[in-house]
């Protein structure tokens, strides 16, 4: 039983404990080039958050991480077989629910874990602001050693490219095909402003790539990957610890 994590603990051990702080991670299902699992980003948001939260309890943060959700926004996927596409309200309706659960146990502090770039909670945590006494934080866990990231990878993309790879060679390797992936090479659109970014559109991903894969990951390697994970987890347990000892008084969280 690891003491930190909702699904493994009993009633017993619930009743035993005091958490502050409520970790959710959130995902997707869909496909990341031809080699990585079509779970990864679920696999990568309920591994690093279990890493961080355990990092946070042995700093002595009061902190429990609840059960992943697996879906996330994937419309602009569905030409690939078998995304699963679960719109932006429904989330935001799922975790609404999950925030008046935390509330009524007297749990206030809360940080969504997010793994998947197509899901935007921050109007979420604008719309429940005043309406609730939790208090919301987002994480996407894929930015926050970004200052790093020129140190450890060779290349740049955004989706199964060579850090996402890394971390999931890391994290779950024996899922990983590298052998398999392509160079995720990208189409341009025909119009100037998009491709030099300061105008903007949801990009379908079958006529923007290949085989849903945006920045090369043959460079990709597990030590790299873990050289990540262990910047972020440094990162967020620190925060975890934080949010956990300070008071909710009338100025929090200034």
């Amino acid at each position: 039983m690891r003491e930190w994590r909702l699904d493994e603990l009993t009633l017993k051990a619930v009743r035993e404990r005091e958490f502050q702080v409520a970790v959710l991670p959130i995902g997707a299902t869909e496909p990341h080039n031809l080699h990585i699992p079509y779970g990864s980003d679920a696999f990568h948001g309920e591994g690093i958050a279990d890493l961080c939260c355990e990092a946070a309890l042995k700093l002595g943060a009061k902190v429990v991480l609840l059960p992943t959700i697996p879906y996330g926004v994937n419309s602009n996927h569905l030409e690939f077989p078998l995304a699963i596409h679960v719109g932006q309200p429904v989330l935001d309706a799922v975790v609404t629910e999950i925030v008046r659960s935390l509330e009524h146990h007297g749990i206030l502090k809360f940080v969504l874990f997010n793994s998947h770039g197509g899901n935007e909670f921050k109007p979420l945590l604008r719309e429940l602001f005043g309406k609730t006494r939790v208090f919301l934080s987002l994480v996407n866990w894929w930015t926050v050693g970004s200052d790093r990231v020129r140190e450890i990878f060779e290349t740049t993309g955004d989706h199964a490219d060579e850090m996402e790879t890394s971390v999931g060679l890391a994290l779950f390797g024996d899922l990983i095909h590298l052998a398999d992936a392509d160079d995720g090479a990208v189409r341009e659109t025909r119009f100037e402003a998009l491709n030099r970014g300061w105008a903007q559109i949801t990009r379908p991903w079958h006529l923007l790539t290949k085989n849903a894969g945006v920045g090369d990951p043959r460079a990709a390697t597990a030590e790299k990957g873990r050289r990540y994970v262990a910047i972020v987890v440094e990162r967020i347990a620190r925060f975890l610890k934080e949010l956990s000892d300070a008071p909710m008084d009338a100025t929090f969280p200034y």
